[in-house]
């Protein structure tokens, strides 16, 4: 079985502006990568680096969101392509949790696949985090999915998921390949009793 995820916490690093897609999170000449091991280098590598050529700071190069462990995001987020190396790149960066107005589908079950929980919570909400969080990057932000809700500081904002994909990461049953795995035996016995696998004797 999976790990339970039921707490994140972290510092955090506000990311603004709708329709954030993956193309920008990881662009597509990283797709080529065999292993995702590396890739958290690279989000964001293009925006970052007009930024830079601006004389501005992406929040990714922002020493003061250095180590932080939440992302807290705006609306559809993760939109675009379909690429897993989205939410890998964000995960290798050393993201373990996200907070939004909203989603992709696509975007938001591959991170569950991966055991990156994704909480929704309200437009003023996230953009009431994000101000929090720039005026003080040192404070903590909790991701808490049995209660559904979002901390920081003094602040506490209600916050949903999906009751199928909650359940799966509290009880730690996100990751079907490892239960797949891990239940082993069991795949090969009912294999055995499978006309199509076994042939038709």
């Amino acid at each position: 079985m999976s790990s339970v995820v039921s707490l994140v916490s972290g510092r955090a690093l506000p990311l603004r502006g709708n329709d954030i897609d993956t193309d920008r999170i990881i662009p597509a000449r990283f797709l080529r990568c065999v292993t995702f091991d590396g890739l958290g280098q690279f989000a964001f590598e293009d925006d970052r680096k007009q930024l830079t050529a601006q004389s501005k700071t992406h929040p990714f190069d922002d020493r003061r969101f250095a180590g932080a462990s939440v992302l807290v995001v705006n609306s559809n987020f993760g939109c675009g392509s379909s690429r897993e190396h989205a939410p890998q790149a964000i995960a290798k960066w050393g993201i373990r949790g996200i907070v939004g107005v909203s989603f992709s589908e696509i975007f938001f079950g591959n991170c569950v696949a991966m055991g990156l929980p994704c909480l929704r919570v309200s437009a003023a909400d996230a953009e009431a985090l994000q101000g929090d969080i720039e005026r003080d990057p040192a404070a903590d932000v909790t991701l808490d999915l049995a209660k559904g809700e979002v901390r920081c500081g003094k602040r506490s904002v209600p916050a949903t998921m999906a009751e199928g994909p909650r359940k799966q990461f509290l009880t730690g049953q996100w990751d079907a390949l490892g239960q797949l795995v891990s239940g082993i035996d069991e795949v090969r016995a009912a294999a055995k009793k499978l006309p199509y696998v076994g042939g038709f004797a």
